[in-house]
Order: C-alpha cells, then sequence, then structure tokens
C-alpha cells in the first residue's frame, strides 16, 4: 500500500516524511523512507535519512548498517561523494538540533557520527567541542582526544570556520580556563584571527580573570605574549603584560615593557598610567633609586599637566587608572601637604570623570540618599555594615581584620562582605570571612554591578579596606552606593570625595592633617588596628647556615623592595659600622640582584664590608615569615613608609624595633603600635635618634631583653593586642557616624 502510494504521490511524499521528522513521528517517518528505498533503491539521499531517524531513535548500530549498505557497491570517487552528501545531511539536522531545539545532547551525538564518518572535519570536531561546552561536560581533554590542535596547525585546517573557531575558543576558556589544551588552542587559534580587536578585548578580560581571580599570574603572562603575536604595540597588552611580569618577579622584562608602552601611547591620562608602571616596577624590584627618582618627577609633570588639564569625558578603564597615580609618592617623600593635595586634585578628577559616564546610576544613589532615611533616629534595626575589599584573604589585610568580624556585636549590625575578584579564589581565610558574614559575595571586576548590590542590599555604611591597592574599589566608593563611606585599614585614604571619613588614631595622623585629607578623619581613641596576636610556625632560619657567629648582633629588615630608600639604607648602614660584630639580613619581596648591588653600594660607602649583609628570599608561610623574625636581635623599620603588618609582627615576637617618625600615614604606623604595644624605646623623631636608637639597642643586651620582656607582658594589656576591645570602638563609631547621617537628614 505504501509503495502504490509513492508511485501515486511521487512528488509529495517526501514533504510528509520531512513533516513526520520534525514533529518527532519517526515511525511514520522510517516507513516512509523504508517505502522511497524499495522503490528507488539507487536514490542515496533516502538511506541518509533513513539512517538520520534510527540514530535519533537510538538505534545507532541499525543506523550505520543503512548507511554502508547504501555506499556498498560504489567506486571510491563515488563513496567519497556520498559521504560528502551524507555529512550534509547530518550536519543539517545537528544544527536545528542546536538552534532551533536547543536540544544539544542530539546535536552531540549525530556530530559524533559525522566524526565517524569523517574524523578530519575540523568544523565539526569544534562543534563537538562548543556542544561539550554547552552541556557542561568539558573538561580540557578533549581538544588532544579529538586531535583538534594538531589539525589547525595543519593544512587541515585552512577550511575552519573562523567564527565557529572564536566561539568554540571564548566556551573553552571559560569552562577550562587552567587546562593546558586552553593555551594550546589559543596560539593554535592566532592564524585565524580576522578581527582582532574583539580577540584581543577576550583575550585580555581572561588573563585579567586569570591574574587576579585564579591567582595564576604566570599562566597569565604567557596568554598576554601570544596577544603581542597579533598586536606588538598593542597599549592595552603591553599595559597588562607590564603588571604580570612585575606580579611574577621578572622586573627588567617589566620595566622595559612599561616603557615601551609609554612610548607608543599619547593621550595624558594613559601616559600617566604607563608611566606609573614603570615606577611601579622600578619600585617593585628594589635598588633602582636614581632612575625612580627621574621618573617620579616626570610624573610629577605628568599629574600637573592633567590638573590642568581637567579632562572630564574619561573612559571607565582611564578613570580608574588614574586613582593609582599616586601610589608612589609616600614611598618618595614624607610631604604629606604635597602629597595629599596631589592625591585630592586625582580624587576630583576621577569622581569627576565617574559622575559623567556613570550618571544615572550615580543621580539614583543621590535621590535615595539625600531622601528621608527610612529608619529614625529611634528605630531598633541592625545597622547594615559592607565591608569590601580585594584582600579579604591571605594577604595583609585578610590577616588584620578578623578580629573586628570575629568580635562584631550580631545582635545590633549586620555583616555583609563583597569580595571583589573573587569568583576562581579558593582561599581558606577568604572562605572564613565568608562564614563570618551574614551575606557574602564574590564578585568579578564589575564596579557598575557591585554598586548596585551594595545599593540593592541598603547598606547604611560601607568600609572601603584596601583604599588604592585596588583602583576598582575607588571607582566603587565614587559612586557613593551607600549613604555612609569610609576607608578603612589599607593603603591609606584615596582621596575619593565621595568617602566620608578615614580611620585614624591620636599617633599615626598629626593634629595638622585634617588640612590635607579631603575624607574627615575619624580618630578612634587609642589605636586604628589591634589583634588578638598572630600565628607563628616553626622557624626555618640558623645562625649557622647564615654563616653568622653565634655571639653576633643581627639586624633585620623584612619588606617589600618599594620601602627601600636609600636615605633610610644609609642611616642603618651607619648603625651597622658603630656596632662591631653585627650582621645585616634584608629579606623581602625584590629583584635579588638589583637589590643586593643597592645595599652593597652603600654599606661599602659608609665603611661597613658587603660581606656583614645577608639577602634572603621569601618563605612558604606567614607562620614561617614570623616564626623567622625571632633570629634578629633589632629590626630597623625603613622610612619614609614603615612596616606595618611587619611591626606588629615584629612587637608580637617580642623584638626590639627602631623606627623613624614622619609626618605622613606611612611614616607613623610603626609609631602607633609601638606607643600601643606599651613601648616606646626605638622611636626615633629624627635621623640622629634613628642611628642613635640602632647603636643602643645593638650594644645593650639588657636593654633589649627589658623590651622583650615589656613587650611579653603587654599581652595581657596593651590596646595593640585587644581585638574584642577594638571591635567595640569601631562600633561606635560606625553608630556615631549613623547618627550624624541620621541627624543631617532632619
Amino acid at each position: 500500500m505504501v509503495d502504490q502510494n509513492l508511485s501515486v504521490m511521487a512528488s509529495d511524499w517526501q514533504e510528509q516524511a520531512a513533516e513526520y521528522f520534525r514533529y518527532g513521528d519517526y515511525l511514520q517517518a522510517a516507513k516512509l523512507y523504508e517505502a522511497g528505498i524499495n522503490v528507488e533503491p539507487s536514490v542515496k539521499s533516502y538511506y541518509w535519512h533513513l539512517g538520520l531517524i534510527l540514530l535519533l531513535q537510538g538505534q545507532e548500530t541499525e543506523a550505520q548498517t543503512t548507511w554502508l549498505l547504501a555506499m556498498a557497491e560504489g567506486s571510491s570517487e563515488e563513496i567519497e561523494q556520498w559521504t560528502e552528501d551524507l555529512v550534509q545531511v547530518l550536519q543539517a539536522e545537528a544544527e536545528r538540533r542546536r538552534l532551533e531545539l536547543a536540544d544539544y545532547s542530539s546535536a552531540w551525538v549525530i556530530r559524533q557520527h559525522i566524526r565517524e564518518v569523517n574524523p578530519n572535519y575540523i568544523n565539526n570536531l569544534l562543534h563537538l567541542i562548543g556542544l561539550s561546552t554547552l552541556l557542561g561536560r568539558y573538561t580540557g581533554d578533549e581538544l588532544n582526544e579529538l586531535g583538534v590542535i594538531e589539525l589547525l596547525k595543519s593544512e587541515a585546517g585552512t577550511t575552519t570556520d573562523s567564527e565557529l573557531l572564536l566561539q568554540v575558543w571564548k566556551n573553552v576558556l571559560e569552562q577550562a580556563p587552567l587546562h593546558p589544551s586552553s593555551f594550546n588552542l589559543t596560539e593554535a587559534c592566532l592564524p585565524y584571527i580576522k578581527e582582532i580587536i574583539p580577540f584581543l578585548d577576550n583575550l585580555i578580560e581572561f588573563v585579567y580573570n586569570t591574574a587576579y581571580s585564579a591567582k595564576q599570574f604566570v599562566l597569565a603572562t604567557r596568554f598576554t605574549e601570544l596577544g603581542l603575536c597579533l598586536e606588538p604595540k598593542n597599549p592595552e597588552l603591553l599595559r597588562t603584560l607590564s603588571c604580570l611580569y612585575q606580579d611574577i618577579c621578572e622586573y627588567s622584562k617589566g620595566i622595559e615593557t612599561a616603557k615601551l608602552c609609554y612610548s607608543v601611547i599619547d593621550k595624558l591620562a594613559d601616559k600617566v598610567y604607563a608611566n606609573h608602571l614603570i615606577m611601579r616596577g622600578l619600585m617593585s624590584a628594589g635598588g633602582y633609586w636614581d632612575e625612580f627618582c627621574s621618573v617620579m618627577e616626570t610624573h610629577k609633570s605628568l599629574l600637573a599637566a592633567l590638573h590642568e588639564e581637567q579632562p572630564s569625558s574619561l573612559t571607565s578603564t582611564a578613570t580608574i587608572r588614574l586613582f593609582s597615580s599616586c601610589f608612589f609618592f609616600p614611598y618618595f617623600q614624607d610631604r604629606p601637604e604635597e602629597n595629599g593635595i596631589i592625591r585630592s586634585q586625582i580624587g576630583q578628577i576621577c569622581q569627576k570623570n565617574i559622575e559623567n559616564y556613570a550618571k544615572d546610576q550615580v543621580e539614583r544613589y543621590r535621590q535615595k540618599r539625600f531622601s528621608n532615611p527610612k529608619y529614625n533616629k529611634s528605630s531598633t534595626k541592625r545597622l547594615k555594615i559592607g565591608y569590601i575589599s580585594y584582600c579579604l584573604r591571605k594577604h595583609s589585610v585578610g590577616h588584620l581584620a578578623r578580629w573586628l568580624f570575629q568580635y562584631h556585636n550580631r545582635e545590633f549590625f549586620e555583616i555583609n562582605t563583597y569580595l571583589l575578584s573573587s569568583e576562581q579564589t579558593n582561599d581558606p581565610l577568604q572562605e572564613w570571612y565568608i562564614s563570618q558574614s551574614d551575606k557574602a559575595y564574590k564578585l568579578p571586576l564589575d564596579s557598575s554591578g557591585t554598586a548596585e548590590l551594595i545599593n540593592k542590599d541598603e547598606i547604611d555604611i560601607l568600609i572601603d579596606l584596601d583604599s588604592l591597592t585596588l583602583n576598582n574599589v575607588s571607582e566603587i566608593m565614587a559612586m557613593k552606593p551607600a549613604p555612609v563611606q569610609v576607608t578603612w585599614l589599607g593603603w591609606d585614604a584615596s582621596g575619593v570625595p565621595a568617602i566620608d571619613y578615614y580611620i585614624a588614631d591620636p599617633y599615626v595622623l598629626p593634629e595638622s592633617a585634617q588640612d590635607y585629607y579631603t575624607e574627615k578623619i575619624w580618630r578612634l581613641p587609642q589605636t586604628y588596628i589591634a589583634v588578638d596576636g598572630f600565628e607563628v610556625g616553626v622557624p626555618t632560619l640558623r645562625r649557622d647556615n647564615l654563616n653568622i657567629p653565634s655571639d653576633a648582633i643581627i639586624y633585620l629588615s623584612a619588606q617589600r623592595g618599594y620601602k627601600y630608600n636609600p636615605n633610610t639604607v644609609r642611616l642603618q648602614m651607619q648603625i651597622m659600622q658603630a656596632v662591631p660584630n653585627s650582621y645585616f639580613i634584608v629579606k623581602g619581596l625584590a629583584d635579588q640582584e638589583a637589590l643586593q648591588n643597592f645595599f652593597i653600594k652603600i654599606a661599602e660607602s659608609e665603611g661597613v664590608a658587603g660581606e656583614r649583609l645577608r639577602f634572603l628570599p621569601l618563605v612558604s608561610s606567614e607562620e614561617i615569615h614570623r616564626a623567622n623574625l625571632a633570629i634578629a636581635d633589632v629590626v630597623l623599620d625603613t622610612y619614609p613608609y614603615n612596616g606595618a603588618t611587619t611591626t606588629m609582627e615584629t612587637l608580637w615576637m617580642g623584638i626590639p624595633i627602631v623606627t623613624r617618625v614622619g609626618q605622613q600615614f606611612s611614616s607613623r604606623n610603626s609609631y602607633t603600635m609601638m606607643v600601643n604595644a606599651g613601648v616606646s624605646e626605638g622611636i626615633a623623631w629624627t635621623d640622629e635618634e634613628y642611628v642613635e636608637w640602632g647603636i643602643r639597642l645593638g650594644k645593650d643586651s639588657s636593654l633589649r631583653q627589658q623590651i622583650a620582656w615589656k613587650l611579653r607582658q603587654s599581652r595581657q594589656t596593651a590596646p595593640l593586642w585587644n581585638g574584642n576591645l577594638f571591635a567595640r570602638e569601631m562600633e561606635k563609631a560606625y553608630e556615631q557616624m549613623w547618627q550624624k547621617y541620621l541627624d543631617s537628614c532632619n
């Protein structure tokens, strides 16, 4: 009967079969194709469609048998043509399944059979990879298993669909960013890239996530180098690569890349940032002081020109990079008036541009802020405190903020934590912060989205823990998503006009400091920071291993390259010269060769043999680092940028420290910590006093013992070691800040 219908209705039975197929009536469609084969066995397309129907019903063996039967007696030329025809039928249905039906599983099965028919068809293999990513089953091994990369590098890759390749590449990087095959695929993609800019935009975004979320800096560097194969003088790639080289301690490359970047750009704001990268490289390496001073003078000129120009239409990227342009001033000079004025000028330029390009968002927050607060003075609701940070992890900020979180009174305070650039981070300390929060978010570097989230959460007081450590935080604060905004703990105040308060204490800033801060300085009664203590591991340093006699006096400085200033090093060498049988250990993150040359040159100019200096790399953990501090008899602090966490660790370990007190926040950190630990011995107000204290502590073992005893006793009584009391003082400050806000709205 079916055969007779076919002979009568030969013109439309295939349409009927196709209709059955589209609606999933495979039984009727199969019957029609089987009848068609009986009537016209030489028409190969009937076999292709019948086999496809069998395949979709799970009858894979029957499908393959049907296709092979159709090709059984063909010549090699015919088989080649029939194979191509079969692939076209299967491919059309695979695409329909993917695009119209979102039936990725069936599309994947069909393409697996295309692969069996034509194993080297590169576009089909790319579709298979893409479908694996859509199905969430991609692992990274498939690229090697299917031979995709080898095909892309061979002549077989010349037929590659470049748009398909780019989309699959993006999916692969999203699902298996750290798998070795993802890098190999990126490298193999380069000859096929037709539109370079979109590719590089995607690559740069991926690089940032790999470096600053996944903390895979070496891998991010390799990917960035691939991008430069396409555009060797692309400014964005050069900026990114310079940072990454410095992050992985390849300082010379970082400096040279920053200089190349500076040479290829014209816009003033971009030149400011490129020059900042040169300074960053020079300071990170340590030992390049003369060149740094020259670059700093150029930087001051650039910033003066920028202030004169007053740009108001900068992009978000260009704007947020400007925030860090003042970062190295306190490392260079203890001139808070000059530093503060420049910082506030840059903050105002950034604020103005952010209010322009994020106008709607900023206006929305402003209207909400100036409307009547929903809580009146008698309200008993919990204050919503938001902490925003990139550094609440294995980082100084992460180590020092713990006790505030631990001791927060949850009856009166609700804690939200916004962890930037942390989607791929698996840091135990960060997880601890998440556990201590009412709400916590791992967020990408998306300033607008983060500000919206903070506003939606109706945060009352937003605390910036990073300041200029991460520019995105400053951009978010400039949008002012919370009615009261505060900076605490990070680098220093950022100079962002939208920030209301800066947390300090009676010692860390002089009384005159308000003259050069745009933020209102809020002084806590005793200390701006306190901890209950530090975890200490097992030491790995021994005097005999360092070839230091057991009766020698050991001075130590453990800072990163940023902080090594030649004027202070000269004072330290004067101390060494005056204390016989003394040695100096220099430990920190820097270019070891450059740093050694820097120290030894100054030492020899002061009559100290280079053999009395020891240079040590970083150790594997903070706990070991703290334990190793015990090898020192005296720690010599840096100036004009003191230690902060390192000073607290030194005091906790009971080791005398000599610090030079200045006028700016960064030159008074050790001062406030020593006062709040109950010791005054070692606090120097002049260069001469610094040298005198260093010599005295080196020569007077009884005085060192007295200080060590005093520090051990202070663990029970000193404000610096009372995290609970500190938390109460911070909470009082929050309540008073909030009350001031309520009063201003009534």
